[in-house]
């Protein structure tokens, strides 16, 4: 018999809180329940770090559950620090404990790379974003949210695994100016990641909660394609700053773009703009022929149709996808080519786009999606 959301509520409502005299559940604690057949993942929130009651919390729903459900059910519980719910008096009596910073807090921008579907080179532009932004003098970071296809290893040519600190966080290993985290770095190249979608998001906040980031002037978030968990998870995890989406010029990949579009301005995420990749095959021995092999301008029109900036064309080039392979973005491999201007330039749009919304205030903030059960 499946597992649904109303079991759960039943079970974790035999949870008392320690303190406050009430359960789980009366508290509103039990938040972004995801149930995959005996997989269960939610979010307990409260008002400030508290490990002890964090850790005696999460055993008390682990036992809930299993005894009122299924003993062999797998519970992952996050716990979130909300500091706009109000310290209950009862609460007093607990020693002050430092509250938890909000997920990359040290981060001022944090940009989200996407495309609608996949094989229009958007690893290609995030790796090579990341760079020029580290060229120009910024910190950045790059983290490869693709669990099941990681490209970040292969582009930066890291087969290394990531240090650890003394609090147990992950250390990014840093390359070309850019700090990296993928799950490519911490599981085998030949290894197949057959994870359900509660798994996947998981990962991905452990990335930005138990990584030693650092301060960074720019996140670059290389999203895998689509519209699906990922995505959600991060826009209700973190403030995203814009997205920039990724296409190449052919109806079936703007079909896609409207898609991502809808999707980030639905929850409130600035798209910074469309770049248009593949614009136009530019051949190694005759660099002033220009061929449009997969259409002319066609993201440079969407983008008008839709309202949104278009950032600039990348042509398809052999120098690129060579770069790619040999683990050097083409921004550090062959600065002064004229495939690297074009992301150089691209970048420093975003830049100025940055520059103006921030002065302008116009931040997104952490989004909270519900779901009816």
């Amino acid at each position: 018999m499946s597992i649904n959301k109303e079991q759960v509520k039943t079970a974790l409502a035999h949870v008392m809180h320690p303190n406050q005299g009430a359960d789980l559940i009366s508290l509103d604690m039990v938040h972004d329940l995801i149930i995959q057949e005996k997989y269960i993942s939610f979010t307990l929130e409260l008002p400030e770090k508290n490990d002890r009651l964090s850790s005696e919390l999460k055993q008390k729903c682990d036992e809930a559950i299993k005894k009122f459900i299924d003993r062999d059910a797998i519970v992952d519980i996050t716990v979130g620090i909300n500091i706009s719910r109000k310290r209950n008096k009862t609460d007093d009596t607990q020693p002050e404990e430092p509250k938890q910073e909000p997920l990359l807090a040290g981060v001022k921008n944090i940009i989200a790379v996407a495309s609608g579907k996949g094989g229009v080179g958007k690893s290609t532009v995030a790796a090579n974003l990341a760079v020029a932004l580290a060229r120009s003098g910024a910190s950045v970071g790059l983290l490869d949210t693709d669990i099941y296809g990681p490209s970040v290893p292969t582009m930066f040519d890291v087969t290394e695994r990531p240090g650890i600190t003394t609090d147990k966080k992950l250390v990014p290993i840093e390359k070309y100016g850019v700090r990296l985290v993928s799950m490519g770095f911490l599981v085998d190249t030949d290894q197949a990641m057959i994870w359900r979608g509660p798994m996947v998001t998981s990962a991905v906040k452990q990335f930005m909660q138990e990584v030693s980031w650092g301060e960074l002037d720019y996140m670059v978030l290389d999203l895998p394609p689509g519209t699906g968990d990922i995505q959600l998870t991060i826009v209700q995890s973190v403030p995203l700053t814009g997205a920039v989406i990724v296409s190449t010029p052919q109806n079936v990949a703007l079909d896609d773009v409207r898609k991502g579009v809808a999707m980030f301005k639905k929850v409130n995420v600035p798209v910074l703009g469309v770049i248009e990749n593949m614009a136009y095959f530019i051949p190694d021995d005759m660099p002033e022929k220009k061929y449009y092999i997969f259409g002319k301008h066609g993201a440079r029109n969407l983008a008008t149709k839709l309202n949104v900036p278009f950032l600039g064309e990348i042509p398809l080039r052999e120098q690129i996808m060579k770069s790619s392979d040999r683990g050097t973005p083409i921004v550090h491999a062959e600065p002064k080519s004229a495939s690297a201007e074009a992301f150089i330039e691209i970048s420093n749009r975003i830049e100025q786009s940055l520059i103006v919304q921030n002065q302008s205030k116009e931040k997104s903030e952490k989004v909270q999606i519900k779901f009816r059960p």
